[in-house]
Protein backbone atom coordinates (compact mmCIF):
# COMPACT_ATOMS: atom_id res chain seq x y z
CA UNK A 1 0.00 0.00 0.00
CA UNK A 2 1.26 3.67 -0.81
CA UNK A 3 2.24 6.07 1.57
CA UNK A 4 -0.10 8.57 1.44
CA UNK A 5 1.21 11.85 0.74
CA UNK A 6 1.44 14.78 3.48
CA UNK A 7 0.32 17.90 2.24
CA UNK A 8 1.42 21.31 4.18
CA UNK A 9 0.21 24.79 4.23
CA UNK A 10 2.85 26.61 5.85
CA UNK A 11 2.49 30.35 7.05
CA UNK A 12 5.37 33.00 7.69
CA UNK A 13 5.14 35.93 9.26
CA UNK A 14 8.21 36.59 11.75
CA UNK A 15 9.55 40.30 10.85
CA UNK A 16 8.57 41.39 7.27
CA UNK A 17 7.78 39.25 4.74
CA UNK A 18 4.46 37.78 4.35
CA UNK A 19 4.70 33.96 3.12
CA UNK A 20 2.58 31.00 2.51
CA UNK A 21 3.63 28.04 0.61
CA UNK A 22 1.90 24.46 -0.09
CA UNK A 23 4.71 21.84 0.75
CA UNK A 24 4.25 17.82 -0.19
CA UNK A 25 5.94 15.58 1.98
CA UNK A 26 8.39 17.78 3.58
CA UNK A 27 10.37 18.58 0.54
CA UNK A 28 8.21 18.98 -2.56
CA UNK A 29 7.82 22.59 -2.68
CA UNK A 30 4.13 23.01 -4.68
CA UNK A 31 4.11 26.65 -4.29
CA UNK A 32 6.08 29.46 -2.45
CA UNK A 33 4.34 32.90 -2.37
CA UNK A 34 6.32 35.30 -0.63
CA UNK A 35 5.17 39.44 -0.57
CA UNK A 36 7.90 41.60 0.58
CA UNK A 37 7.70 45.03 2.51
CA UNK A 38 11.37 45.90 1.85
CA UNK A 39 10.82 49.02 -0.02
CA UNK A 40 8.13 49.85 2.41
CA UNK A 41 10.85 50.10 5.25
CA UNK A 42 13.91 51.17 2.94
CA UNK A 43 12.22 54.68 4.31
CA UNK A 44 13.38 54.41 7.55
CA UNK A 45 16.24 52.71 7.20
CA UNK A 46 14.93 49.63 8.78
CA UNK A 47 12.21 47.00 9.73
CA UNK A 48 9.31 49.29 11.31
CA UNK A 49 7.30 46.56 13.95
CA UNK A 50 4.07 48.61 14.01
CA UNK A 51 4.25 49.05 10.08
CA UNK A 52 5.17 45.14 9.45
CA UNK A 53 2.27 43.79 11.84
CA UNK A 54 -0.52 46.41 9.62
CA UNK A 55 0.87 45.08 6.08
CA UNK A 56 0.55 41.68 6.86
CA UNK A 57 -2.74 41.95 7.92
CA UNK A 58 -3.28 43.78 4.79
CA UNK A 59 -1.52 40.65 2.57
CA UNK A 60 -2.38 37.59 4.80
CA UNK A 61 -5.10 36.19 3.39
CA UNK A 62 -4.69 37.17 -0.35
CA UNK A 63 -0.66 35.58 0.26
CA UNK A 64 -2.55 32.03 1.49
CA UNK A 65 -5.13 32.15 -0.86
CA UNK A 66 -2.75 32.56 -3.94
CA UNK A 67 -0.35 29.68 -2.19
CA UNK A 68 -3.38 27.24 -2.49
CA UNK A 69 -4.22 28.33 -6.19
CA UNK A 70 -1.12 28.13 -7.32
CA UNK A 71 -0.56 24.73 -6.25
CA UNK A 72 -3.71 23.64 -7.62
CA UNK A 73 -4.96 22.56 -3.85
CA UNK A 74 -8.08 23.72 -1.99
CA UNK A 75 -8.06 23.18 2.22
CA UNK A 76 -9.95 20.13 1.64
CA UNK A 77 -6.58 18.42 0.40
CA UNK A 78 -4.50 20.00 3.20
CA UNK A 79 -3.20 17.51 5.82
CA UNK A 80 -2.19 20.45 8.39
CA UNK A 81 -1.19 24.19 8.20
CA UNK A 82 2.04 24.86 10.12
CA UNK A 83 2.52 28.14 11.20
CA UNK A 84 6.09 30.76 12.51
CA UNK A 85 4.99 31.58 16.36
CA UNK A 86 8.63 32.11 17.39
CA UNK A 87 11.12 34.11 17.36
CA UNK A 88 10.14 37.48 15.89
CA UNK A 89 8.67 40.48 16.06
CA UNK A 90 5.38 39.76 18.40
CA UNK A 91 2.68 41.80 16.44
CA UNK A 92 3.99 40.13 12.86
CA UNK A 93 4.14 36.23 14.33
CA UNK A 94 0.18 37.28 15.90
CA UNK A 95 -0.88 38.06 12.54
CA UNK A 96 0.32 34.56 11.10
CA UNK A 97 -0.47 32.28 14.60
CA UNK A 98 -4.12 34.01 14.31
CA UNK A 99 -4.81 32.53 10.51
CA UNK A 100 -3.50 29.52 10.78
CA UNK A 101 -5.63 29.23 14.13
CA UNK A 102 -8.74 30.33 12.01
CA UNK A 103 -8.00 28.21 9.23
CA UNK A 104 -7.07 24.57 11.66
CA UNK A 105 -10.51 25.55 12.95
CA UNK A 106 -12.25 26.60 9.85
CA UNK A 107 -11.34 23.19 7.70
CA UNK A 108 -10.74 21.02 10.91
CA UNK A 109 -7.26 19.81 10.15
CA UNK A 110 -4.28 20.11 12.72
CA UNK A 111 -2.53 22.82 13.90
CA UNK A 112 1.76 23.25 14.07
CA UNK A 113 3.95 25.42 15.61
CA UNK A 114 7.20 25.87 13.96
CA UNK A 115 10.34 27.66 15.37
CA UNK A 116 11.74 30.36 13.02
CA UNK A 117 15.14 28.99 13.51
CA UNK A 118 14.27 25.31 12.66
CA UNK A 119 12.45 26.62 9.74
CA UNK A 120 15.99 28.21 8.31
CA UNK A 121 17.36 24.59 8.77
CA UNK A 122 14.92 22.68 6.90
CA UNK A 123 15.03 25.09 3.76
CA UNK A 124 17.98 22.43 3.40
CA UNK A 125 16.25 19.65 2.63
CA UNK A 126 13.87 21.34 0.39
CA UNK A 127 16.68 21.16 -2.60
CA UNK A 128 19.07 18.41 -1.17
CA UNK A 129 17.04 15.51 -1.43
CA UNK A 130 19.69 12.87 -0.01
CA UNK A 131 20.54 15.22 2.92
CA UNK A 132 18.72 14.02 6.35
CA UNK A 133 20.68 14.35 10.21
CA UNK A 134 23.01 14.22 11.47
CA UNK A 135 24.91 17.06 10.66
CA UNK A 136 26.39 20.66 11.37
CA UNK A 137 24.59 23.93 10.37
CA UNK A 138 25.18 27.39 10.61
CA UNK A 139 22.31 29.95 10.54
CA UNK A 140 23.47 33.32 10.41
CA UNK A 141 20.45 35.60 9.61
CA UNK A 142 19.55 39.16 10.47
CA UNK A 143 18.50 38.53 14.17
CA UNK A 144 20.66 35.29 14.94
CA UNK A 145 23.95 33.57 14.36
CA UNK A 146 24.03 29.98 15.72
CA UNK A 147 25.72 27.41 15.09
CA UNK A 148 23.94 23.80 15.62
CA UNK A 149 24.42 20.43 15.53
CA UNK A 150 21.11 18.48 13.72
CA UNK A 151 20.93 15.56 15.47
CA UNK A 152 17.84 14.22 14.03
CA UNK A 153 15.19 15.94 12.76
CA UNK A 154 13.58 18.32 15.40
CA UNK A 155 16.27 17.52 17.75
CA UNK A 156 19.44 20.11 17.92
CA UNK A 157 22.64 20.61 20.08
CA UNK A 158 23.46 24.27 20.13
CA UNK A 159 27.33 25.15 19.91
CA UNK A 160 27.35 28.63 19.62
CA UNK A 161 25.05 32.01 19.15
CA UNK A 162 25.47 35.26 19.30
CA UNK A 163 26.33 37.26 22.07
CA UNK A 164 25.45 40.97 21.25
CA UNK A 165 25.01 41.57 17.41
CA UNK A 166 24.23 38.65 14.89
CA UNK A 167 25.83 39.00 11.87
CA UNK A 168 22.96 40.43 10.10
CA UNK A 169 22.52 42.77 11.83
CA UNK A 170 26.10 44.08 11.73
CA UNK A 171 25.89 44.17 8.18
CA UNK A 172 22.27 46.38 8.24
CA UNK A 173 24.44 48.65 10.82
CA UNK A 174 27.79 48.89 9.11
CA UNK A 175 25.61 49.65 5.65
CA UNK A 176 23.84 52.33 7.04
CA UNK A 177 27.25 53.81 8.53
CA UNK A 178 29.03 53.95 4.90
CA UNK A 179 26.12 55.17 2.93
CA UNK A 180 24.51 52.29 1.56
CA UNK A 181 21.48 52.24 3.22
CA UNK A 182 19.02 49.40 4.34
CA UNK A 183 19.03 46.39 3.35
CA UNK A 184 22.50 46.15 4.05
CA UNK A 185 23.60 42.11 3.96
CA UNK A 186 23.16 42.39 -0.14
CA UNK A 187 24.32 45.89 -0.58
CA UNK A 188 27.61 45.24 1.21
CA UNK A 189 28.02 41.74 -0.87
CA UNK A 190 27.75 44.20 -4.47
CA UNK A 191 30.22 46.91 -3.30
CA UNK A 192 32.49 44.44 -1.43
CA UNK A 193 32.88 42.70 -4.57
CA UNK A 194 34.64 46.48 -6.13
CA UNK A 195 37.08 46.56 -3.04
CA UNK A 196 40.48 45.15 -1.32
CA UNK A 197 39.00 42.86 1.40
CA UNK A 198 42.88 43.56 3.12
CA UNK A 199 42.82 47.30 2.57
CA UNK A 200 41.81 47.34 6.36
CA UNK A 201 42.66 45.03 9.08
CA UNK A 202 39.41 44.94 11.51
CA UNK A 203 39.19 42.35 14.36
CA UNK A 204 38.05 39.04 14.73
CA UNK A 205 36.09 38.72 18.03
CA UNK A 206 36.38 35.51 20.02
CA UNK A 207 34.65 34.79 23.26
CA UNK A 208 36.66 33.81 26.44
CA UNK A 209 34.64 30.93 27.61
CA UNK A 210 32.85 29.76 24.42
CA UNK A 211 34.97 28.57 21.24
CA UNK A 212 31.77 28.67 19.77
CA UNK A 213 30.01 31.75 20.41
CA UNK A 214 29.72 34.91 18.37
CA UNK A 215 30.11 38.62 19.40
CA UNK A 216 30.16 41.19 16.50
CA UNK A 217 29.47 44.42 18.21
CA UNK A 218 33.03 44.96 18.52
CA UNK A 219 33.90 44.78 14.64
CA UNK A 220 31.17 47.10 14.54
CA UNK A 221 32.18 49.46 16.76
CA UNK A 222 36.03 49.10 14.94
CA UNK A 223 34.22 49.99 11.85
CA UNK A 224 32.81 53.07 12.67
CA UNK A 225 35.69 54.26 14.95
CA UNK A 226 37.82 54.07 11.64
CA UNK A 227 35.28 56.55 9.49
CA UNK A 228 35.59 58.60 12.66
CA UNK A 229 38.91 58.12 12.05
CA UNK A 230 39.25 58.92 8.95
CA UNK A 231 36.75 62.26 9.08
CA UNK A 232 38.77 63.71 11.58
CA UNK A 233 41.92 63.26 9.47
CA UNK A 234 40.42 64.59 6.10
CA UNK A 235 41.60 60.76 4.88
CA UNK A 236 39.14 60.14 1.85
CA UNK A 237 37.29 56.45 2.61
CA UNK A 238 36.97 54.05 0.37
CA UNK A 239 33.51 52.48 0.47
CA UNK A 240 34.37 49.12 -1.17
CA UNK A 241 37.28 48.57 0.47
CA UNK A 242 35.15 49.10 4.13
CA UNK A 243 32.75 47.20 2.65
CA UNK A 244 35.39 44.47 1.33
CA UNK A 245 37.42 44.20 4.68
CA UNK A 246 33.81 44.14 7.00
CA UNK A 247 32.67 41.53 5.26
CA UNK A 248 35.74 39.18 5.04
CA UNK A 249 36.13 40.01 8.82
CA UNK A 250 32.70 38.02 9.33
CA UNK A 251 32.87 35.57 6.93
CA UNK A 252 36.69 34.88 8.85
CA UNK A 253 35.25 34.17 11.96
CA UNK A 254 31.94 32.47 10.73
CA UNK A 255 34.24 29.47 8.27
CA UNK A 256 36.61 29.25 11.39
CA UNK A 257 33.97 28.20 14.05
CA UNK A 258 32.02 26.09 11.45
CA UNK A 259 35.40 24.02 10.24
CA UNK A 260 36.26 23.58 14.13
CA UNK A 261 33.24 22.11 15.13
CA UNK A 262 33.03 19.73 11.74
CA UNK A 263 36.30 18.76 13.09
CA UNK A 264 35.72 18.24 16.75
CA UNK A 265 32.11 16.83 16.01
CA UNK A 266 33.37 14.55 13.24
CA UNK A 267 30.73 15.25 11.26
CA UNK A 268 31.45 15.19 7.26
CA UNK A 269 28.17 17.18 6.51
CA UNK A 270 28.28 21.07 6.64
CA UNK A 271 24.82 23.12 6.17
CA UNK A 272 23.98 26.62 6.16
CA UNK A 273 20.94 28.54 6.48
CA UNK A 274 19.64 32.20 7.09
CA UNK A 275 19.54 35.34 5.04
CA UNK A 276 23.47 35.78 5.64
CA UNK A 277 23.89 32.59 3.79
CA UNK A 278 23.12 33.73 0.63
CA UNK A 279 26.38 36.10 1.15
CA UNK A 280 28.47 35.39 -2.44
CA UNK A 281 31.67 35.69 -0.06
CA UNK A 282 30.37 33.64 2.48
CA UNK A 283 29.56 31.06 0.21
CA UNK A 284 32.97 30.76 -1.69
CA UNK A 285 35.01 30.92 1.45
CA UNK A 286 32.62 27.74 2.74
CA UNK A 287 32.85 25.62 -0.45
CA UNK A 288 36.91 26.35 -0.19
CA UNK A 289 37.04 25.25 3.31
CA UNK A 290 34.60 22.31 2.98
CA UNK A 291 36.35 20.77 -0.15
CA UNK A 292 39.90 20.77 1.69
CA UNK A 293 38.09 19.24 4.82
CA UNK A 294 36.35 16.54 2.79
CA UNK A 295 33.23 18.06 4.16
CA UNK A 296 29.87 17.75 2.34
CA UNK A 297 28.31 21.23 1.70
CA UNK A 298 24.91 21.65 1.56
CA UNK A 299 23.00 25.43 0.62
CA UNK A 300 19.69 26.65 -0.15
CA UNK A 301 19.27 28.63 -2.97
CA UNK A 302 18.87 32.74 -2.29
CA UNK A 303 15.04 32.34 -1.92
CA UNK A 304 14.75 29.86 0.61
CA UNK A 305 17.85 31.54 2.41
CA UNK A 306 15.64 34.75 2.91
CA UNK A 307 12.21 34.41 5.30
CA UNK A 308 9.50 32.09 3.30
CA UNK A 309 7.01 30.13 4.32
CA UNK A 310 8.21 26.82 2.16
CA UNK A 311 11.33 26.26 4.98
CA UNK A 312 8.11 26.12 7.78
CA UNK A 313 6.26 23.33 5.43
CA UNK A 314 9.04 21.61 5.12
CA UNK A 315 10.06 21.55 9.46
CA UNK A 316 5.92 21.59 9.62
CA UNK A 317 6.23 18.41 8.03
CA UNK A 318 9.16 16.49 10.17
CA UNK A 319 6.73 17.78 13.18
CA UNK A 320 3.82 16.43 11.58
CA UNK A 321 5.67 13.02 11.46
CA UNK A 322 6.40 12.75 15.29
CA UNK A 323 2.95 13.93 16.12
CA UNK A 324 3.71 17.65 17.19
CA UNK A 325 -0.03 19.07 17.43
CA UNK A 326 -0.61 22.41 18.72
CA UNK A 327 -3.77 23.86 20.34
CA UNK A 328 -6.16 26.91 19.74
CA UNK A 329 -4.29 28.39 22.57
CA UNK A 330 -0.95 28.78 20.41
CA UNK A 331 0.77 32.23 21.37
CA UNK A 332 2.96 34.13 19.47
CA UNK A 333 6.85 33.54 21.71
CA UNK A 334 9.13 36.82 20.26
CA UNK A 335 12.39 34.82 22.29
CA UNK A 336 11.54 31.53 21.80
CA UNK A 337 15.06 29.76 21.93
CA UNK A 338 15.64 26.98 19.64
CA UNK A 339 14.60 23.43 21.17
CA UNK A 340 12.38 25.04 23.38
CA UNK A 341 8.60 24.55 22.58
CA UNK A 342 5.15 26.40 24.00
Amino acid sequence: MEKEDVIILAVETSCDETAAAVVKNGREVCSNIISSQIALHTIYGGVVPEIASRKHIEKINQVIDEALKSAGFTLKDITAIAVTYGPGLVGALLVGVSAAKAISLAAGIPLIGVHHIEGHISANYIENKELEPPFICLVVSGGHSHLVVVKDYGKYEILGRTRDDAAGEAFDKVARAIGLGYPGGPKIDKVAKEGNPEAIHFPRAKVDDSVYDFSFSGLKSAVLNYLNSCEMKGIPISQADVAASFQKAVVDVLVEHSMNAVQEYGLHKFAIAGGVASNSCLREALVKACAEKGVEFFYPSPILCTDNAAMIGAAGYYEYCQGIRHGYDLNAHPNLRLGERA
